[in-house]
């Protein structure tokens, strides 16, 4: 005799999935498949298109994700007081541009040593690191602001420049400023400004301690007095301390400024030579 019991079961549905579980999904599996892979195990390009298009990712959004990982610069983290009061030590810009990074490169390297007082650093197929020229020449421009450009990248300590293509017309380009010297020498500066304060306020008090009269009246205005010099100490070096938010907001829009005129076609291989003769021009 056959058991019917099993056919007359329904099957259960299974089921659907949202778009925020379906991420989770894949991520956890991702997860696993790292875990229990090789870990000397990588994939080509190829293969990680291949797996992209088997999850229903489109090509050109893998293409941008390997580059915008490739072309990413681990910044840590400053926790703590220093690093909340004083900000982040680096600025970045990122956007994709029309071009081959062999173009791209040259042009963003013209532009860097023509119109922004920078000189190569160091040289590497797909990225550049240019740091500040200090000639007679480039100390004039920058003193007489010619072009009312402010020269915030010349103020960096370097400039590097990362380029990934992206498809055959594309590429993106990353652009990073290292601030870190400015940063170091305002907290040596805030950090001397308060200290100053400090000390100013003990040595007032020490010597109102030395006074004949000792009222509590005196006293009072003694202390009010004593607390004065701390006040302006440490209200300079928080001053001092936000200077550098500016600094980094001044760097970043320089750095989004470059990538606008890349966009748009306006930074390109020019004539050194009529430059300099413009340049002699202004200065006269």
């Amino acid at each position: 005799m056959t058991d019917d019991r099993a056919d007359s079961v329904p099957a259960v549905p299974s089921p659907s999935l949202d778009r925020a579980a379906l991420e989770r999904v894949l991520a956890r599996a991702t997860e696993l498949q790292t875990r229990a892979s090789d870990p000397g195990e990588q994939l080509t390009e190829t293969q990680i298109l291949a797996l992209g298009n088997e999850v229903g990712l489109a090509p050109e959004h893998v293409r941008q994700a390997l580059a915008e990982e490739r072309t990413r610069v681990d910044v840590p983290e400053e926790p703590g007081f220093t690093g909340r009061l004083f900000g982040p030590h680096a600025a970045s810009a990122v956007r994709s541009v029309p071009g081959t990074p062999e173009r791209v490169l040259g042009a963003l390297d013209d532009w860097m040593q023509r119109q922004e007082c920078l000189q190569v650093k160091r040289r590497f197929p797909d990225r550049i690191i240019w740091e500040s020229r200090n000639d007679i020449v480039t100390n004039i421009r920058r003193g007489l602001n010619v072009g009312g450009r402010g020269y915030h990248l010349s103020r960096a300590n370097e400039v590097a420049a990362t380029v990934v293509a992206l498809d055959s017309n594309s590429v993106m380009v990353r652009l990073d400023a290292d601030l870190s010297h400015t940063r170091r020498a305002r907290v040596r500066a805030s950090a001397g400004v308060a200290t100053l304060g400090a000390a100013s306020s003990t040595g007032f008090a020490a010597m109102m301690s030395l006074a004949v009269v000792h009222t509590a009246i005196a006293t009072a205005a003694a202390a009010a007095f004593a607390l004065v010099p701390v006040g302006v100490g440490v209200a300079g070096a928080y001053a001092i301390a936000r200077a550098q938010h500016g600094h980094v907001g001044r760097l970043r829009l320089a750095l989004e400024q470059v990538l606008d005129r890349l966009e748009h076609g306006e930074i390109k291989k020019s004539n050194g030579l009529l430059d300099a003769i413009n340049t002699l021009r202004v200065l006269k």
